[in-house]
């Protein structure tokens, strides 16, 4: 008990009660900020003064040499009951943290579906889960990681669907980390990348519970954390990172031509204002005489290269979509207006811009918003850079060797072992169903290739039990 205050001096909401049922002394140790009262009464004083013995039956013994285990559960909102007759100690859940109620998601709307969204409680997110998966080959693996935070974390998955070789290679590499804090789970998922100075994701983010339950059905592995909104999904392939959840909820027609949408919109964004630079600075005979003729005209006044030109109307946007997102709802909104119209009109009027490069960029950062997923997002523009310098050094052919320097690291790249690239390349026919195109769903007969599930057929939806 000594070593116990002495672990928990300084620590104002730590509190050390003694009550005396029968004359013996017992000391109940727990957090006051973890706990309500109300339950401490009714689930553990009340019950103790009246039978001591109905109390031991329904408390957990804890091994009193290990303090850590003691300070552990109750850093876990427990209340912990130290019998000082019998040098034994019992711990009572009575966690009573705030929670945020379940809300609508706000980052991955749909306008068809459902549009619940994870919480940052763990025991609510596993709920939700539970509640759309009402079966018992659904498992969950529970750790502890973060050496100063002791965060809890659960890999969830279907033990008749998942593979077992990608089952042990998270576990591994969760048991394998060490970091000392956790504040969301996306510092989990960069610990966790197979290629970490990669700028594209390799493990898919998600606030939504219907995507988790569908990634369980394909045999993909599930981590939540407790405290992190998000759950992290794998493995990934490239090409699912351009579905929408609201693809499956859609008609196949409409689902496939805004696949192509996104895929294309990603290739665009990432070569509209290089070709711009290279056209202009290295390769005009390629545009027709009216239309170079126009842009000339356009650029008369501008006193920049094409490159500086491109360079600062980019560094522009990225500066107004950083303080329009740092920024209250509200004020983000004025500032977008204020940046898009005023900042673009007065640019091309100071001749600092023309109007034709004006068009492009703002076609190009739209065009970067069509990833349903953040972070790919945000890797265009990562990408986009690269091929402006190439254009700006050595135009077209700077260009093609940018291409290849992405072709090359997307063939590199894995998420669990497993190509990024699938089913492209290595080429798996009966993903084509499911890509970029997605064929109507009485069609979608297979599990992903990507994730090499026990079960490679889905069970058509009418077959009988």
């Amino acid at each position: 008990m000594e070593t116990l205050k002495t672990k928990l001096d300084g620590i104002e909401d730590a509190v050390f009660k003694d009550i005396y049922v029968d004359k013996e002394r017992i000391t109940l140790i727990y957090f006051s900020s973890l706990i309500d009262n109300k339950i401490l009464h009714q689930t553990v004083i009340a019950p103790l003064l009246q039978s001591k013995a109905d109390v031991l039956q329904t408390s957990e013994v804890i091994e009193a040499i290990d303090i850590a285990n003691v300070i552990s559960t109750i850093t876990e909102g427990n209340t912990v009951l130290y019998f000082h007759a019998e040098g034994l100690y019992l711990s009572i859940n009575t966690f009573s943290a705030p929670t945020a109620a379940i809300s609508d998601t706000d980052t991955e709307s749909s306008v068809i579906g459902p549009q619940n969204a994870f919480t940052e409680s763990l025991e609510t997110n596993l709920s939700l889960v539970k509640r759309r998966i009402q079966n018992t080959n659904l498992k969950i693996r529970n750790f502890v990681i973060g050496s100063e935070t002791n965060t809890k974390v659960s890999v969830l998955y279907m033990d008749d669907i998942v593979n077992k070789e990608n089952l042990d290679i998270v576990i591994n590499k969760i048991k394998k980390i060490d970091h000392p804090g956790f504040n969301d789970i996306s510092i989990l998922q960069q610990l966790m990348d197979d290629h970490p100075f990669s700028p594209f994701p390799q493990y898919h983010e998600t606030v939504r519970p219907d995507i988790a339950v569908s990634g369980l059905l394909d045999g993909r592995i599930v981590i939540a954390m407790e405290n992190g909104k998000g759950i992290i999904i794998c493995p990934i392939s490239f090409f699912e990172l351009f579905i929408s959840p609201e693809d499956y909820y859609n008609r196949w027609t409409t689902a496939s031509l805004l696949r192509f949408l996104r895929f294309f919109g990603f290739f665009l964004t990432i070569i509209l204002t290089p070709t711009y630079i290279s056209v202009l600075t290295y390769h005009p005979e390629m545009l027709p005489f009216e239309v170079l003729l126009n842009l000339q005209e356009s650029r008369g006044k501008v006193p920049f290269s094409p490159f500086m030109e491109v360079l600062f109307m980019e560094l522009v946007i990225e500066v107004l979509r950083e303080a329009g997102s740092r920024m209250p709802t509200k004020i983000g909104q004025t500032i977008g207006i204020v940046g898009g119209i005023v900042i673009g009109t007065a640019a091309v009027e100071a001749s600092l811009v023309s109007n034709t490069l004006i068009v492009i960029v703002a076609v190009s950062a739209l065009l970067s918003f069509l990833p349903p997923n953040f972070i790919m997002s945000n890797s265009s523009r990562f990408v986009r850079y690269l091929f402006i310098f190439g254009a700006g050094m050595f135009g077209l052919y700077g260009q093609m060797i940018a291409f290849a320097w992405l072709f090359h690291h997307l063939l590199s790249l894995t998420s669990l072992n497993t190509p990024y690239l699938t089913p492209l390349i290595p080429r798996k026919w009966t993903d084509v169903f499911d890509s970029v195109v997605r064929m109507p769903t009485k069609f979608l007969k297979y599990k992903p290739g990507i994730t090499r599930a026990q079960t490679k057929k889905t069970p058509p939806v009418d077959k009988e039990e």
